[in-house]
């Protein structure tokens, strides 16, 4: 079932609420390669021979295995984004922060041609950028969740708000 915009075009059906927004296949290959450098770097570490170098073999050891646990940590940090839209509004995780925006403060949702990632343009006149929604690998599904977003945000955000203000304004 579609509902009709006053542009004329169709419009899919809102998500139901709570949905989360995340870009699957980065975060899967990110993760995998995580934890793939882990385990080989933790079994090198467990396997070194002794006096395989000039220096201390438990020193190597550790240095080994903490590099594969710095790797996976930041393989870890770049598979955090996501946005999660709920009936009060939006939290959007990006790799070091994490912001609440009720949906009166979001006026539009964009994702324009080369851009690497959605952004929101924010009632205060800033821009937040939505790294969960990612067309780089996945362009397709990455058009339909922003699609979806911006439809969730004209349905609760600033438009609906307006809409159903007061009459005689």
């Amino acid at each position: 079932m579609t509902s009709e915009t006053t542009t004329g075009r169709t419009q899919p059906p809102l998500p139901a609420l709570p949905v989360t927004y995340r870009p699957v296949l980065t975060r899967l290959v990110l993760l995998t390669i995580g934890s793939v450098v882990l385990g080989v770097l933790s079994l090198i570490a467990v396997v070194l021979p002794e006096g395989l170098t000039a220096t201390g073999t438990l020193s190597d050891r550790l240095t080994l295995a903490g590099c594969g646990a710095a790797v996976f940590g930041l393989t870890a940090l770049l598979s955090r984004p996501k946005v999660t839209a709920d009936a009060e509004g939006l939290t959007v995780v990006n790799l070091t922060t994490r912001r609440r925006l009720a949906w009166a403060q979001v006026v539009r949702v964009t994702l324009r041609p080369g851009d690497p990632w959605v952004s929101l343009d924010l009632a205060d006149g800033t821009v937040l950028a939505v790294m969960a929604i990612q067309p780089g690998v996945s362009k397709q599904r990455a058009l339909a969740d922003a699609r979806a977003l911006r439809a969730l945000a004209e349905a609760h955000g600033t438009a609906s708000a307006e809409a159903d203000g007061p009459a005689g304004r």
